[in-house]
């Protein structure tokens, strides 16, 4: 609430730490409310739910809004044009291929200075009545120099500065809206390799972000 300026947390529990977020769990989003006058806390399900869709279900492939596409799928379009939320984390996970040899490397992206991770979101209301389900969903672009060297993909990351912008609350184009950020900014991102246990959503704690050696190959049989 302080780092984002907002009001609340309205949820039926309190957050708690997660070191390991699966798809169609609830996650934290800060988001404007009119009804609650201006910035707001709560807990959303990740995978957005298009409210025309029949299931539910379908937000566990919805997890992730490409930046490409974003203003015209039809899943997203509507979300993007009039609800745009901010998805705070301390980092999040990805897996390389090892140039070296078989298997994968897990690695965890941070700041280096312990600041956020703030993602561009989209947030939608599925449902009516008390059957009414908030879901939300990550922006992606392509990564750039130096987490390219992990993914070719990343969130939209979203510096303080264009927290404003992408919430709404000041006027901005929508090719501005979905810049990268700064070379400068990314060039503060921690790329911490770390062990296979990351890649079973049953696991979970602050052991999950220590980093190891990286000698060690992890089979690929071993990532579900």
């Amino acid at each position: 609430m302080a780092e984002f300026d907002a009001i609340g947390p309205e949820f039926d529990e309190p957050l708690r730490p997660d070191y390991n977020v699966a798809p169609t769990t609830q996650v934290p989003v800060v988001r404007v409310s009119a009804s609650r006058g201006g910035r707001v806390v709560d807990s959303l399900r990740w995978g957005l739910v298009p409210s025309w869709s029949s299931d539910l279900s379908v937000g566990a492939r919805m997890i992730n809004a490409r930046a490409e596409s974003v203003a015209t799928k039809p899943a997203f379009r509507s979300a993007f044009a009039r609800r745009r939320c901010l998805v705070p984390a301390d980092g999040w996970y990805e897996w390389s291929a090892r140039p070296d040899g078989p298997g994968k490397q897990a690695w965890y992206l941070t700041r280096e200075d312990g600041g956020s991770c703030v993602f561009a979101g989209l947030w939608e209301v599925w449902g009516s009545g008390d059957e009414k389900v908030a879901t939300c969903s990550i922006v992606t672009t392509d990564a750039l120099a130096p987490l390219t060297e992990v993914h070719h993909r990343m969130p939209l990351l979203l510096p303080r500065e264009r927290w404003a912008e992408w919430l709404g609350e000041s006027p901005v184009d929508a090719d501005a809206l979905l810049a990268p950020p700064s070379p400068e900014w990314l060039a503060g991102m921690e790329l911490r390799p770390v062990g296979s246990a990351v890649g079973n959503v049953r696991n979970n704690g602050p052991q999950l972000q220590a980093a190891v050696d990286r000698s060690t190959p992890v089979p690929l049989d071993t990532l579900f």
